[in-house]
């Protein structure tokens, strides 16, 4: 089985919400404005609630409280609305998947860490419209997602043999698919019709040099998903997490010492970005 194959048999299980789809292509539309994204967000009650829940979050941090999507969209902009609606969209999408390999609970904290470490990131590279890396950085293991719904019996052997080899486990998928999730991803988000940065920065996080044309957002999510590996295991340097590739450093021009900060910095928004983007029953009790 392919990538392409894997995706094609569970999109339908998971495509995206009408207005989610609705969003992106009005954002090809050169004479829409903010009122008229709105009104389309507005028809979907539940995810009107949780875009304002995140944009009133510390994330942004605005002083004044922001009462409707019209407002949110003249604040911080179509771009990262649509990223936003595409992060909501997909973390609802899923949780409607049972899914009995992987532990959800951590599963979604990784990946909103990632999030946010690779927003602020962009940030310190000084990277237009930086709120695309916390999209790319959430979204990154989705690939994850669709492998161990589909592919239940080849996800345990994949488990095992990173635990047995002392591998990584994008290595074990290789080893065992032949492909890894970060490959599914990208096809995944290609299907979904989203932006060929997102898709490939996706698709090469864990390999940027393997990227026909490395580029910054792809060397940011990579190493945003190692910084965020070293946060959970409490190491400084490699040990359990993979090195970041040279490439990555390079093109960023990111240097050891530029990490700590970015840790205590995320620390303080993670919580409060977790619990706007989950669904309640991804939540630990």
């Amino acid at each position: 089985m392919t990538p392409q194959e894997l995706v094609s048999g569970v999109v339908r299980l998971v495509s995206l919400p009408e207005v989610c789809i609705r969003v992106n292509e009005m954002m090809d539309d050169p004479v829409v404005n903010a009122t008229d994204i709105g009104k389309v967000i507005s028809q979907d009650t539940s995810l009107t609630a949780r875009l304002l829940k995140i944009v009133n979050s510390a994330f942004y941090g605005f002083q004044a409280r922001i009462e409707t999507v019209s407002r949110a969209v003249t604040v911080i902009g179509l771009r990262e609305l649509r990223g936003l609606v595409l992060a909501a969209s997909a973390v609802e999408s899923f949780s409607k998947l049972p899914n009995d390999v992987l532990n959800l609970v951590n599963f979604w904290r990784h990946s909103v860490y990632c999030g946010v470490v690779a927003q602020l990131l962009a940030q310190k590279c000084n990277v237009l419209h930086s709120e695309r890396l916390f999209v790319a950085g959430l979204l990154h293991d989705i690939g994850k997602l669709v492998i161990t719904n589909k592919m239940v019996k080849e996800s345990r052997e994949v488990i095992k043999k990173t635990e047995e080899k002392k591998i990584f486990d994008y290595d074990a998928e290789q080893a065992v698919l032949g492909f890894d999730h970060a490959e599914v991803g990208g096809v995944l988000l290609k299907e979904w019709n989203m932006p060929e940065s997102l898709c490939n920065s996706v698709k090469y996080h864990h390999r940027p040099k393997a990227a026909m044309e490395p580029t910054i957002e792809i060397c940011i999510v990579h190493i945003a998903n190692i910084l965020t590996i070293r946060a959970e295991h409490g190491v400084t340097q490699n040990n359990l997490a993979p090195p970041i590739e040279d490439i990555a450093l390079k093109m960023t021009g990111l240097k050891e010492e530029d990490f700590e900060p970015i840790f205590a910095r995320a620390g303080t928004v993670f919580s409060e970005a977790l619990d706007a983007i989950l669904p309640r029953a991804y939540k630990p009790n």
